[in-house]
This record gives C-alpha cells, structure tokens and sequence, in this order.
C-alpha cells in the first residue's frame, strides 16, 4: 500500500501528522506532507494500520490509500 496527500483538499487540520507523526509531517504552512518513509514508496506492513486510521480521520478526506498487490 502507499499514501498520498491530495493538496488541493488538505486543509491542515494536521489529524495525520498527530496520529502517525513518522508518516506524515507538515509544511511551513501547516499543510500536510509525507514524510521520508512514505515519499514515493510503500508503506511498511506494519504501519499499514496508522495510515489507514490517519485517512479515516481526515476531514477533507485529503489522505489517500492507493492499495496494490504485494508480490
């Protein structure tokens, strides 16, 4: 699985960034980014959980799951 931030919906409540802090960081704005562990690679299994509860909670629906086969 990997994560992205759809910008033009977050709104920086920063919910992401204060539930899974190694996932997600924020900018000088407030505004939320991906951190180096999930920038352009896949999430590790066992922080799968903490990225899904970080979308669950993001109002604007600004964090997304992009789900993919594990070979």
């Amino acid at each position: 699985m990997r994560v992205s931030i759809d910008n033009a919906r977050c709104q920086g409540h920063g919910r992401c960034y204060d539930l899974a802090p190694d996932l997600f960081g924020e900018d000088d704005e407030g505004y939320a980014t991906l951190t180096a562990l999930t920038a352009d690679k896949d999430v590790p299994a066992d922080r799968e959980g903490d990225a899904r509860l970080a979308a669950a909670n993001c109002p604007e629906s600004a964090v997304l799951i992009h789900e993919e086969a594990r070979v």
